[in-house]
């Protein structure tokens, strides 16, 4: 095989062209968004380890409730929600990042994006729906707290 017999980059003789873009500045702020939502994911990962690990009991004391106590309050609860959307952007944006890299057909590029929008989507809403309707005291249809459960009937 010859040098001659390659396509130069760029040439348009190459397999697959991605389509260009629209020339707006969406990649550059997924690129932005990739590097500082990084940094603060660094953050509000080091800190929830430090507060569930190092403080107290440490690993012993995380249960039920250790985590009823923690989203008692409205600090933690924000704490972890902003964890949890930060975390699924940035994985999601990522893994976006790949399928328009590796996934040569437009059918197939869209498809893989579409479900992945969609279980990204649902992870979100339920992340948040659990963090802000936990209840460490369910009741049953009387009004008594569950048996076996974290609070006892008083």
């Amino acid at each position: 095989m010859s040098a001659n017999s390659i396509a130069a980059p760029r040439s348009g003789k190459v397999k697959y062209n991605r389509n260009k873009g629209s020339g707006s500045n969406f990649e550059m702020a997924a690129w932005l968004f990739m590097r500082l939502s990084g940094v603060v994911l660094v953050v509000l990962i080091f800190g929830h380890l430090f507060v569930n690990l190092m403080v107290g009991d440490g690993i012993h004391a995380i249960d039920f409730g250790f985590v009823a106590g923690k989203w008692a309050s409205p600090f933690w609860q924000v704490w972890d929600l902003a964890m949890l959307w930060l975390a699924i952007l940035h994985g999601t944006n990522g893994v976006r990042t790949i399928i328009n890299d590796y996934a040569e057909r437009d059918g197939t590029r869209m498809t893989l994006k579409t479900v992945l929008y969609i279980a990204s989507a649902v992870i979100i809403v339920l992340g948040t729906l659990v963090i802000f309707t936990f209840d460490p005291c369910p009741l049953d249809a009387s009004g008594v707290p569950l048996p076996g459960g974290f609070c006892q009937a008083p």
